[in-house]
């Protein structure tokens, strides 16, 4: 320990060494998040005969990285990154099988204890972001937490781009097509949770925690500001997500049900899917450098601007219009882009070194929470009224971020 604390080239190294290990397992955990994604409306459509619960499993594996998020979170306070992501990982994997027996005897209390459990994967997909940050120094954070997120991109967007030979390999081994992302997805983040158990060592959160408390750590490294905790970056931060999050979940849980009704097949819901979670995270180093250079304020309110655009678009784009549906659903995946990365580097602005992974993995169950809730509800008001209501309340609630963020910047400038 006291050699990092002496040597600041080792830190660097180190740091270097967390992002790259971290990006490996983005990789795969991208590739296991895009099946839910994909087909998990499609699946609940096809076993329960009903639009008005198509939204259900988004619901319900956002409910499940809830409280996945919070034990994660808890874990890593406790023993550090490594075990927390690790473990996080392979319980998403259990899920994903499970999910796969559910479709093979078709049952629906299986699919949806499945898909809770399935939620762990995605919790530990974002809380791997702020493994980044334990060892960046207040002008890199964004950049970190983008670094990791792109490399998310590349199994993301294999993911849905790959719904056709999953399914043709699902129908070879006798188990339904629409189950076979969900093949991927079992095996992708079972390897991201190997690669972080083999690889992640040291620990970063486990190295940084240590050198705060023992102020062996260069103020270059962290600042004094790291022994104070601002609750309302805290709650700012959080609000922001929150609000991304409820917009982008409730858009993207309908897209495919509703393309699904005007004709379009697994590949082009793969596709316009695709173009999405491409959205969510290839801009991401573009995107923690403009935080990290222009502010988070200034990007929080570009989210909500984006997001508006993406609910417009949306609500008034032809059905059978793929290249406006991509638009919308890549513009919905920026918006979402900037909300994340801004608010992630409020969050860890604002807490301190020996609470920090508590405090994220806290947020990060409201965050869950509010996904959960825009999946439930967006089936119930499509099928009530239509996609095109849906996207319009989308795009009403991400202008709430604009003001959100001026009384924040109000209330700092008059403390």
């Amino acid at each position: 320990m006291h050699s990092y604390g002496n040597d600041l080239e080792k830190r660097k190294s180190l740091y270097k060494r967390t992002l790259f290990i971290v990006s490996i397992s983005q990789v795969f955990g991208g590739a296991g998040l895009a099946a839910g994604v994909t087909v998990g409306a499609l699946l609940a459509q096809q076993m329960l005969g009903t639009d008005a619960y198509a939204g259900l499993p988004s619901a319900l594996f956002t409910l499940g990285s809830a409280g996945a998020a919070l034990f994660v979170g808890r874990l890593s306070q406790r023993y550090g990154r490594r075990i927390g992501l690790t473990t996080g990982f392979i319980i998403g994997g259990l899920g994903a099988i499970g999910v796969i027996i559910s479709a093979i005897i078709n049952s629906i209390i299986l699919l949806f204890i499945s898909l809770l459990i399935y939620g762990a994967g995605t919790a530990t997909n974002l809380q791997a972001r702020y493994a980044g940050t334990d060892l960046a120094t207040s002008k890199q954070r964004a950049t970190a937490v983008s670094m990791t997120m792109v490399f998310t991109t590349f199994g993301a967007v294999a993911g849905p781009n790959l719904v056709n030979v999953m399914g043709n390999i699902a129908s070879s081994i006798s188990i339904p097509s629409i189950a076979g992302p969900f093949i991927l997805a079992a095996a992708a983040y079972i390897l991201a949770g190997l690669v972080l158990f083999l690889l992640l060592r040291p620990d970063p959160l486990i190295i940084a925690r240590n050198l705060a408390v023992t102020n062996e750590v260069n103020k270059s490294v962290l600042t004094t500001s790291e022994n104070t905790e601002d609750k309302r970056g805290i709650f700012v931060g959080a609000a922001i997500m929150v609000m991304t999050q409820i917009v982008m979940v409730a858009i993207m849980t309908m897209t495919p049900v509703h393309m699904s009704h005007h004709g379009h097949g697994l590949g082009a819901v793969g596709v316009v899917i695709g173009f999405h979670i491409g959205a969510m995270y290839l801009p991401s180093l573009i995107t923690g450098f403009l935080v990290d250079k222009l502010g988070r304020a200034f990007m929080a309110i570009a989210s909500g601007i984006t997001l508006l655009l993406a609910g417009l678009i949306s609500a008034f784009a032809p059905a059978d219009s793929m290249l406006l549906l991509i638009i919308a659903l890549s513009l919905l995946g920026l918006g979402w882009n900037f909300g994340l990365i801004s608010g992630t580097a409020l969050i860890v602005d604002s807490t301190e070194m020996t609470t920090r992974a508590k405090r994220q993995g806290t947020v990060d169950v409201l965050i869950a929470l509010s996904g959960a809730a825009g999946g439930a509800l967006s089936g119930m008001i499509v099928a009530g009224s239509s996609y095109a209501t849906l996207s319009l309340i989308g795009g009403v609630i991400s202008l709430l971020l604009i003001p959100v963020v001026i009384w924040a910047r109000a209330k700092k400038t008059t403390g």
